[in-house]
């Protein structure tokens, strides 16, 4: 390794450390450790919100998926745009602020709780981050570790001990101020390298036209060209085995939508686009940056920012992963990115190797570290806050320093995550699981309490009890007992049933989601108008009336 890429590295640790110490000097009190003192500025706001959503998993999973599926992945490029930054942000992101304030909430746990005046739901929400996040936060460590040890040749478990250092020294010392200051550097960085990304993809390829008008042509000759071999001959989980599936779920090619109902495009529609651009909304990490800022104007100047970050890192991850099919067939022999890659998760670190100069590598290694770290600092904050402010705090029959109690969490939460890095690190497809099943389940247990907390003034403490009950039996039978995807690689259902889902057909491709989030919206709605509504007092305060 060079001397100007040792250079880069200290500038870059040595950012990361000013901003965590800076988050340190402003962190005086537990709002500010917690919610980061309610004063963010909205860029800072903005770019933290955006880089949490984006993680090495969105980059290089969806990227290589992309490549994988084509450009039908665009969907969840608007669908995060629309859904996870103006929806967000215009209709949930100012009341969720105000009431915040008016109940002196500092997780999205304890907001839930105050509203409803129930410490059960509080202390649900902070269990159920505590058992789901910590697996969503080791795929995103493995991930980081993996792109750390492909360029620096380093062991995978020495990485992962600096790596995770690193993060909880600013997470711990900084508190969300600092994992916010670090969060925009790194956002700054993941939008600068997708958007050099873009450019010189379409300058390799000859210009945006010339890119998209050859995906018809590298399709027939790498892909249609299977339509009369048998699956069941195939390599399982071989270019030409995931190709020829593709082909039966009904994917005509790169540059067009699966056939409609098919098994392709409930996969798409259902699981990729709206299992991740609806589940994105009951985020706990995410929803807790409303409560950052001190106005509406922030929140609306934020809008725009977070709208063209994810745009770009999104959207460029989505286009560059179908795009390298073009590459591959033109430099490597007419074989497709699948092909040449091996797997699907190889594909967009063997393109940026492969195509790019080394000093592009170099930068692009920055923003994988970098989406990874604005993630996982996030991650465990909330688990931090989750164990200490939501869970044991409530429990405990004494008064605690919430700070000195939520850093306690933070770092019981990180070496939990740690562990499961190290002894999943072989696993990915079962990590990667664990980041659906929590998308799943916080929807499907905290959206309908979340939207009717904001309003809905008839909705009920009992009504959003008996919501998240439902969410969650719904949605863990339905990812144990019917997915395709979970419910195989789980394998609780063939332990119990002796078989991989108790259902057939087309209804098994349906996302968890699609089947727990309505059911646990009529529980919120029926058992809210069957009971009794809450203080008129207390409703008052909440709706700022």
């Amino acid at each position: 390794m060079g001397m100007f890429e040792n250079i880069i590295i200290i500038v870059y640790l040595a950012l990361l450390g000013y901003l965590g110490f800076v988050g340190y000097k402003q962190t005086k009190t537990s709002t500010d450790y917690l919610i980061a003192g309610r004063d963010t500025h909205p860029f800072v706001m903005a770019m933290s919100y955006g880089a949490t959503f984006i993680s090495t998993a969105a980059i290089v999973g969806f990227g290589g998926v992309a490549a994988w599926l084509g450009n039908s992945i665009l969907w969840l490029a608007g669908a995060n745009i629309f859904i996870g930054i103006f929806i967000a942000f215009v209709f949930l992101g100012n009341p969720t602020r105000k009431m915040g304030l008016k109940l002196n909430a500092h997780t999205f746990p304890e907001f839930l709780g105050k509203r409803y005046r129930s410490k059960a739901i509080q202390v649900c929400g902070g269990l159920l981050i505590i058992l789901f996040m910590p697996l969503y936060a080791s795929a995103v460590l493995i991930g980081g570790t993996q792109f750390i040890v492909a360029y620096f040749h380093t062991d995978y478990h020495m990485a992962l001990l600096v790596f995770s250092i690193i993060i909880t020294g600013y997470v711990l010392a900084g508190g969300l101020k600092g994992v916010m200051l670090t969060d925009a550097l790194q956002g700054v960085i993941m939008f600068v390298a997708m958007a050099l990304l873009l450019v010189m993809t379409f300058w390799a390829l000859g210009g945006v036209e010339s890119a998209f008008s050859k995906f018809d042509t590298v399709w027939d000759q790498t892909v249609a060209s299977l339509v009369n071999s048998n699956l069941k001959e195939l390599k399982p989980g071989s270019a030409d085995f995931l190709m020829k599936l593709s082909m039966n779920w009904g994917f005509q090619g790169w540059n067009k939508m699966p056939i409609f109902l098919s098994e392709g495009w409930l996969f798409m529609v259902t699981t990729i686009t709206m299992g991740v651009g609806i589940g994105v909304l009951a985020q706990p990490q995410l929803v807790v940056r409303f409560m950052t800022v001190k106005s509406k104007n922030e929140i609306n100047r934020a809008v725009l920012i977070g709208g063209i970050f994810i745009f770009i890192t999104m959207g460029v991850a989505y286009v560059i992963g179908a795009l390298t099919n073009v590459w591959y067939f033109e430099f490597n022999d007419g074989k497709n990115a699948l092909q040449s890659a091996g797997s699907i998760g190889k594909i967009i670190p063997h393109f940026i190797t492969a195509s790019m100069p080394k000093w592009f590598s170099f930068v692009f290694l920055f923003a994988l570290i970098s989406a990874a770290m604005s993630t996982l600092s996030s991650q465990f904050h909330t688990m931090g806050t989750a164990f200490g402010r939501d869970v044991f705090e409530q429990i405990s029959t004494k008064q605690h320093n919430s700070m000195l109690v939520t850093r306690a969490g933070v770092i019981l939460m990180i070496v939990i995550s740690v562990s499961l890095a190290y002894i999943f690190d072989d696993q990915p497809a079962i990590i990667a699981r664990s980041t659906a099943v929590f998308f799943a389940l916080c929807a499907s247990m905290f959206l309908p309490s979340y939207i009717g907390a904001l309003f809905w003034k008839r909705m009920s403490a009992k009504g959003a009890i008996a919501s998240m009950i439902v969410g969650a039996i719904a949605s863990s039978f339905w990812l144990l007992f019917v997915h395709f995807q979970e419910a195989k690689a789980l394998g609780v259902c063939k332990f119990v049933f002796g078989t991989n889902s108790l259902l057939s057909g087309k209804i098994i491709f349906v996302d968890a989601l699609v089947i727990a989030l309505p059911l646990s919206a009529i529980a919120a709605i029926v058992v809210s108008l069957a009971t009794k509504p809450e203080d008129d007092k207390h409703i008052a305060l909440c709706f700022n009336e």
